[in-house]
């Protein structure tokens, strides 16, 4: 199996929901519509010829101040059997971005999730515990926002600063 037939296996499940596909030094890259990444996800881990049953990296981009859509959510997948790489994106806008949980898909995802939603702000839905996994849940907004501009204060913070002399 090799990077040719893991697009045409997607382009003909998937067709027009595929919006783009990026090869870059022996990388891919399929950006597929929030709609259907978990079936598109799913179809990739139990296709017997394809098998990507490893789910390295859940993680996310914010390209503010770039307009919509602002985020994109990438999954990294792996295929033992293959030995192929796959990197999948789905882009997601809006102030309150949402995406379909890949727990259900894969179980490793639930702490991924849980920190894009923590850093990010973006939810995924189905998650079955949600609720942010590095800061506190008073923390106010999502540190790897783009246009986060809040930083370490007395208020949420246990250890006082102090300023350097």
């Amino acid at each position: 199996m090799n990077h040719d037939q893991v697009i045409e296996k997607l382009k003909s499940k998937f067709g027009e929901n595929i919006q783009e596909i990026v090869r870059f030094r022996d990388e891919l890259t399929v950006i597929v519509k929030s709609a259907v990444i978990r079936e598109a996800v799913s179809f990739l881990k139990r296709d017997p010829e394809l098998t990507f049953n490893f789910l390295a990296d859940l993680t996310a981009v914010d390209n503010f101040p770039e307009g919509e859509p602002r985020f994109e959510v990438v999954y990294h997948l792996l295929s033992f059997n293959n030995t192929i790489r796959l990197r999948m994106k789905t882009r997601v806008c809006g102030p309150d971005p949402k995406v379909d949980s890949m727990t259900p898909v894969f179980k490793g995802a639930n702490w991924f999730e849980r920190e894009v939603f923590d850093m990010f702000g973006i939810k995924f839905e189905g998650h079955p515990d949600l609720r942010r996994i590095l800061n506190p849940e008073t923390f106010p907004g999502h540190p790897l926002r783009k246009d986060f501009d809040g930083g370490p204060s007395d208020e949420y913070c246990p250890v006082p600063i102090r300023e350097e002399k």
